[in-house]
Order: C-alpha cells, then sequence, then structure tokens
C-alpha cells in the first residue's frame, strides 16, 4: 500500500483497535510476574501504541504531505533534502530515457469527492496527476495540471493554451488547491460563464523538497527551488502539454506561501513569469523553525534581494504586472500597504511595471476568504496572459 492511501490508515485503525480488544481480553491471563506473561502484556501495549502513533502519523501525513511516497520517507537524510536523494545529478539527463513528466499516483486524487468537474474531457476537462522531473535543479515533485474542454476538442487539436502556476501554502500538499482552494471547479466555471480563457492550469506546493519550507528560492547548500519552478517546470510542461511556449502567456498565484512565492518568482524571474497574484502573502523571506534557519547561508545579498520592498527601491524595475489580495483584518495588511505604496511610486516612473490589489473588508488566513478572493484573481491572471502566439506544427 501506498504511504499516503487512505487503506494504509484504515488497516492501521483496525490494527490498533483489535490491539485494544485482544489487551482487555488477555490482560487477567497474562497477570503473572513470570518472564512470559510480562513480555506478553509489554507486546500488547507496544502493538496499541504504535499502531495509534502510526495512524495519527499517517494522518498529520496525509493532510500536509511531508512525505508522498514510501522512498521518500526511507531515503537517508530525507526527502530531496540531499543531491543523493534527487532523481539525478543537477544538469544531467534524466537516466533510462526518463521523461520529464510522467503520470503519478501519488497525491491523493482519488480522494477528492464533489470539486472536480464530472463529465466526459472535451465537456469538463480533466486533472492529471504527475510527477515533474527537472534537468537544471534536480529536484522532482508531483503536481497536479487542469487542462479545459478545450484542450481535447478536435478543432483546437493544434491550439497552445495559456498557464497559470497554482502555488499553495506551506506545509500543504498541492491537493490543498484542488480541495481546499478548489482552483479547478473555480475554473471550469468561470470559463463556462466566459469570464475566463480556456487555460491550462498547473498545482503544486511550495515545498520541492519537504519538509524544509524553502519559500522557492535556491537554498545555498540545498536545494534549487526557484530554478525548479522557472526553469524546470515550464520546460517539462512544454515538453509534454500543448501549452505556450511565449513567457507572455504564462502567470503564477498562490495563496499564504504560495502568494509569496508568485510575487518573488515574477519580480525575480518576470522572463519566466511576467504577471503574479498574491493571496495574503509576506514580502520578506522568514528565518525561523520551518525554514530550518537561514536559507540564504549568511549571504546578506541574496537575502535582501528575496525582500520584495527591498528590491523596488535598490534593483531596476522588473517588466512585471503583479495582483496583490488580501483583507483588512489580515495581519500582512499594513506591510502590504507599504510594498503598495513603493510599488506605486516606483510604477509611477516605470510604467513597464505595476501592481494592482483588492481588499476584502474581513476574512482570515483561511480557505474560505481565499475562496472567496479566487474568482477575482483568475480573472485578473487571464485578462493579462497574451493569448499564445504559437502553434502545434502540422503532423
Amino acid at each position: 500500500m501506498e504511504l499516503t492511501s487512505s487503506s494504509l490508515v484504515y488497516a492501521l485503525a483496525a490494527t490498533a483497535v483489535a490491539g485494544l480488544l485482544a489487551t482487555l481480553w488477555l490482560w487477567p491471563r497474562l497477570a503473572r510476574q513470570r518472564p512470559l506473561p510480562v513480555l506478553g502484556r509489554l507486546a500488547l501495549l507496544t502493538v496499541v501504541q504504535v499502531s495509534v502513533l502510526s495512524v495519527l502519523a499517517l494522518a498529520v501525513n496525509n493532510s500536509y504531505s511531508f512525505y508522498t511516497s514510501w522512498n521518500d520517507l526511507l531515503s537517508p537524510g530525507g526527502a530531496a533534502l540531499a543531491l543523493t536523494s534527487s532523481e539525478h545529478a543537477p544538469g544531467a539527463a534524466p537516466e533510462g530515457g526518463q521523461k520529464l513528466v510522467e503520470p503519478s499516483a501519488e497525491g491523493g486524487l482519488e480522494t477528492v469527492k464533489d470539486v472536480l468537474p464530472a463529465g466526459k474531457p472535451e465537456e469538463v476537462g480533466r486533472v492529471d496527476s504527475v510527477k515533474v522531473t527537472g534537468t537544471e535543479s534536480g529536484l522532482s515533485d508531483q503536481v497536479f495540471v487542469y487542462l479545459p474542454p478545450e484542450y481535447f476538442v478536435p478543432r483546437y487539436a493544434r491550439e497552445r493554451f495559456p498557464v497559470m502556476l497554482a502555488i499553495g501554502g506551506y506545509p500543504g500538499p498541492s491537493l490543498h488547491l484542488v480541495e481546499g482552494l478548489r482552483v479547478p471547479q473555480t475554473a471550469s466555471e468561470l470559463e463556462r460563464a466566459g469570464r475566463i480563457s480556456p487555460t491550462v492550469i498547473v498545482m503544486a506546493r511550495p515545498t520541492v523538497a519537504p519538509p524544509r519550507n524553502t519559500e522557492c528560492v535556491d537554498v545555498a547548500g540545498g536545494p534549487r527551488t526557484e530554478t525548479w519552478f522557472t526553469k524546470d517546470l515550464p520546460a517539462a510542461l512544454r515538453s509534454a502539454y500543448r501549452v505556450s511556449h511565449s513567457t507572455g502567456s504564462w502567470g503564477v498565484f498562490g495563496y499564504s506561501t504560495g502568494g509569496s512565492c508568485a510575487l518573488r518568482l515574477a519580480m525575480r524571474n518576470p522572463d519566466a513569469f511576467p504577471y503574479a497574484a498574491g493571496l495574503h502573502a509576506d514580502y520578506q523571506v522568514p528565518n525561523d523553525r520551518w525554514t530550518d534557519g537561514d536559507l540564504f547561508g549568511g549571504d546578506a545579498g541574496a537575502a535582501s534581494q528575496s525582500d520584495l520592498a527591498w528590491r523596488l527601491k535598490n534593483l531596476p524595475a522588473p517588466r512585471a504586472s503583479l495582483l496583490v489580495v488580501s483583507t483588512k483584518t489580515e495581519d500582512n495588511y499594513p506591510a502590504t500597504q507599504q510594498f503598495l505604496a513603493t510599488a506605486q511610486q516606483v510604477s509611477g516612473e516605470h510604467p513597464e511595471f505595476s501592481a494592482e490589489s483588492l481588499f476584502l473588508d474581513d476574512g482570515g488566513h483561511s480557505f474560505e476568504t481565499w475562496r472567496r478572493e479566487l474568482p477575482a484573481a483568475l480573472e485578473w491572471m487571464s485578462d493579462h496572459l497574451a493569448p499564445p502566439p504559437d502553434r502545434e506544427p502540422r503532423p
């Protein structure tokens, strides 16, 4: 059974219940203070406690996706935390003819109900679960890919589609974008209403190297997460799907840590993602227990360049358009106002950069609030993405 499967949780829960019943039944018979009865009591207690703790650990792991497979869990040093646990060395092609994008049973898509469009792909679209392998960073991870209905309609067979990269919060799995934020469902509804253009949406978690929060940056001496998002992921997707080869048709959005990643990726890499929307984002890279210390290895210059307000004040304005979304009751509201004030000043002098905002009167750091904000963010993104200028070659 897969590490993230519900069957494993149920099996261990049944073991815990059976162990508890066996303990209640056999305890009087093992009451003697002889070696064998004592060992029997210890064995019963061990089975019950290990089973209960395993159920709790699996439930937490399935919620936050610290480990997505047995290989992730059992690999020395953790999943993708070192070069030895990556698929291949950075800069090298995958071995054995492995494709950059392959179908994956990971991610838990089979557990989702009522939030995926139901019907034929040419009528409602489709969500794929795939594993993407990067050649530059050496990292790999599971992502979901939403394909709009037009992708499967014969008269669009040579059309390439614009792309939105959606990044979730830390430490949540990519499944939260499907089940919690309901990205495919919302996109499908907006497309049917004519409010957004048919778009491929790629849903990823920010933690390509769990359990560390890399904040989507290239960690000093560690995972090159920024490279994975800006180079590996687009290249892999273009090799497997009919998506635009023009970066003007690519954008990125996210919530919480994913929102911070989206803004940072666009400002630092406008050639990869010239458009970004950040829902309840932060504007600095934290140094805390989740990042496992300083991600930049003491390099003050690198840390400053990842501070979005500092970038606007001290570096050339990027050719990027941003949307900042939050609520007036959110903790990041003052920082957001400060960032927007700086952005407004910069955009007045450099029209190639712009930053817009959307604020709700109330709402917290929760999926309920982010779902209220999502339609406006998707519409903004769709309005800014350029129609793909390229088409698939004739057979």
